[in-house]
Formats: C-alpha cells, structure tokens, sequence
C-alpha cells in the first residue's frame, strides 16, 4: 500500500478503535527529546514512574518526538530504547503517537547536539527543544538516503505493531521561519513512511490556523487522517475545525491546553469527546521542559500554568481536571 487511504478506510479504522485522550510527553528529567531517548540519559525509573500516574490519571495515549539523531548516532540502540518505552507504555495500557520530524526550535533555532545537553533557561519556557533532523540535516541532499533509512527503520519496525496508534511524521512543518522549505522533506517523508506499508494511519497536524499555505494543504492532502494543534478558545477551535472539514476523514488535535488563552479542559473535553475527535494535550508532570511557564515571558512560575498537569511529585496541579479526564475517558 503506498497511496493515502481512502476516506472510508480511515472511517473504518477510527471506528474499531478506542478514542484517545492522551498528553505530549517527556518525563520531567529530560530537558528536550534528545535527553529523553540517547541511551546515556534515558530515564527508564522516571517513565515508569510517570506512565503509571498518566494510566491512574485516565490517559491511554501518549504523543512522543523521537530524535533523528539519536538514531543516527545509536542505530539500533535507539530502537531498543523505543521498545523499552513501547513495553512500559503497554504495560499502562497506553498507546503511543511517534514523531519522527520536527520543526519547532526554541533554542535560538539551533541544531540538535548529540551528548549532555544544556540545563533549562531559568525563568523561561521550553528554551532547549532542537528540531528533528535539524534544518541543515533537512537540506542537505547527501542527507536523504539517510533520512529515509531513519524512516525505513523505526516505522518498519513497527509497521503492525498495536502498540503504535498512528503516526505522526512532522510536527510543525515551516516552523521558525522555515516556510516552503520543509516541502520537500514533508513530501518525502509520507512517502517513505508508505514504503514501509503500516497498518497504522499516517498524519501531519496543521498548525497555522486561519491560513491556507502550500505546507497546510500539503499535510492534508497527504494525511490519511486529519490532525490540528488548537491553542485557542473553543469558538476558535471549532471554527479551525470547520475549517478543515472535508472528505469525511477523522480528527485528532495533537496539541491543545493553553489555560492563559482560554483552551481548557473545561471547555474542550466534552466537546472532543461529542464528536470523536481524539486529543493529545501539551505537557504532563512539569519539570526540565518548563512549559508550565508561559510562551515569550521570563517569569517565576505563574499562578496559571499554561501547560502540565501534574506536580513532580504526582500531585495534580487541579485536581478537577484529573476528574475531568476520567469522566469522558468513560463516557467515550
């Protein structure tokens, strides 16, 4: 199978399967997605920790970035960090959304490192990430081979794999000024995924609300089924949703949860919930990351978190919206 699915085909897959309420995750020790998966700092004791207390929670899905480069630097020694997270996910009875690209780069927009990586910008959210390959890596075209080979080896690994809910290939295409350049690595990558004949849908999520931008139409055109990020109030959010309608695909929102600019679960749950739309917020215990603190402010920590939902020690940060995710994970 190397061509998109058809609309019914991924009616049919949506409708056997369970709805998802999951979060993005990093375990509070990894500072960005190369901390979480190089074999030196993975923190297998805090992942267990952290996937019981999201299983407790009520999630049974996680959305996580899997770094080009550490797969490039550790081959199958990455793979076998991926299984070891698979397993414990499983364990929980939690499903698991890969990235595979990426072109969010908070840290001055610079290139992934392999190695020790930084410790948090103090006062300051999310100032580490690195974006997957890296722009130079992405285009670069002595590169290509080796990207495909990435693609080849994780999602053929798992290409009928139940624990693997979807995929989903590329966060944020034309983030940080990047534009029309991710096109071709967007293009590539859905078809390399295809190669590998998954039994899993494959998606990239539009993030660009109100825009109709060649990468928005691209990553529709190529997503089996149809995923958005929303940070904005449920008005808007519905209105971003009517905007994508068409062709009778599913939804997923792969990231939502913004409490400062009114996204919360009060308001988004049961409406994600009302028309099936399996939903993947941003954040779980807070931590190296900092994404409780809010976009663009150096500041202490708020008194509303932007994102998470836990303290370190399990405690939740509102207890209601704990309540709030038990309740629609068993009226889905």
């Amino acid at each position: 199978m190397t061509e998109r699915w058809t609309a019914e085909r991924a009616r049919e897959w949506y409708d056997s399967v369970q709805w998802q309420a999951g979060m993005n995750f990093l375990p509070s020790t990894a500072v960005n997605s190369t901390e979480m998966w190089q074999k030196s700092t993975f923190d297998e004791e805090t992942v267990r920790r952290e996937l019981a207390w999201a299983e407790e929670c009520g999630y049974n899905s996680v959305r996580v970035f899997l770094p080009y480069i550490v797969w490039e630097k550790e081959g199958d020694g990455f793979l076998g960090t991926f299984e070891t997270f698979l397993k414990i996910a499983d364990e929980h009875h939690i499903s698991t959304l890969p990235i595979l690209f990426d072109d969010c780069a908070f840290d001055a927009g610079k290139d992934p490192e392999y190695g020790p990586q930084p410790d948090p910008v103090p006062g300051l959210h999310n100032g580490r990430w690195t974006p997957s390959p890296g722009f130079a890596a992405a285009d670069d075209p002595e590169k290509q081979a080796s990207l495909r080979a990435y693609v080849h080896a994780v999602v053929g690994a798992h290409r009928d794999d139940s624990r693997i809910f979807a995929w989903d290939l590329y966060n944020e295409p034309g983030n940080t000024k990047r534009g029309n350049l991710c096109l071709p690595l967007l293009v590539s990558c859905f078809r390399w995924a295809r190669e590998c004949d998954p039994v899993q849908p494959l998606t990239a999520g539009v993030w660009e609300t109100g825009r109709t931008t060649a990468v928005n139409l691209a990553m529709i055109e190529l997503s089996d089924v149809i995923s958005f990020h929303s940070y904005q109030p449920l008005e808007k959010t519905k209105a971003f949703v009517d905007s994508l309608t068409g062709e009778g695909r599913p939804f997923f929102v792969t990231e939502w949860l913004c409490r400062e600019h009114g996204n919360v679960m009060e308001d988004h749950l049961p409406y994600f919930t009302q028309e099936k739309i399996s939903c993947w917020h941003w954040g779980f215990v807070v931590g190296r990351t900092q994404t409780n603190l809010w976009w663009g402010v150096n500041n202490a920590e708020p008194e509303v978190w932007q994102h998470d939902v836990l303290y370190p020690d399990g405690t939740p940060y509102r207890e209601s919206e704990i309540e709030l995710i038990r309740k629609y994970r068993n009226q889905a």
